[in-house]
């Protein structure tokens, strides 16, 4: 069964600083998603892009306001959740890679190649546990 993670976030859509119908599109919880669309389906699926762009690899995802609270204090916007499935944002994201040579003992890497083991992924797992990233 393929993982899953959704997450739905209280979301401000406000067109009063724009062009009537071309809506900002905020999240008070996540202050850096920020996004815009003409006409609120656009804008929702802007948003949504937005809230998936900087939560996506989130070790500890911000705590998500209640929808009344976000609407009292946004009494003049839209205030609706949008929800994104993470796992399926990060296999959207494709992050630059560098090619890096190495030199490993001729045994360590005989034995590595006959246990299946990709040297790419392993170098990078050891990289982000000794940098703690």
């Amino acid at each position: 069964m393929a993982q899953t993670h959704y997450v739905a976030y209280p979301a401000v859509l406000d067109d009063s600083a724009n062009n009537p119908g071309t809506y900002t599109v905020t999240f008070p919880d996540v202050p850096g998603a920020i996004s815009q669309g003409v006409g609120i389906p656009d804008a929702l699926a802007k948003g949504a892009e937005a809230l998936e762009l900087i939560l996506y690899d989130e070790k500890k995802l911000p705590k998500a306001s209640h929808l009344p609270d976000v609407q009292a204090d946004n009494s003049e916007a839209i205030v609706s959740y949008i929800m994104v499935e993470l796992v399926a944002a990060a296999k959207k994201v494709k992050m630059p890679v560098v090619r890096k040579n190495t030199t490993i003992p001729v045994d360590l890497a005989e034995k590595a190649e006959e246990a299946g083991i990709n040297f790419s992924a392993t170098l990078t797992e050891a990289l982000k546990e000794k940098l703690r990233v």
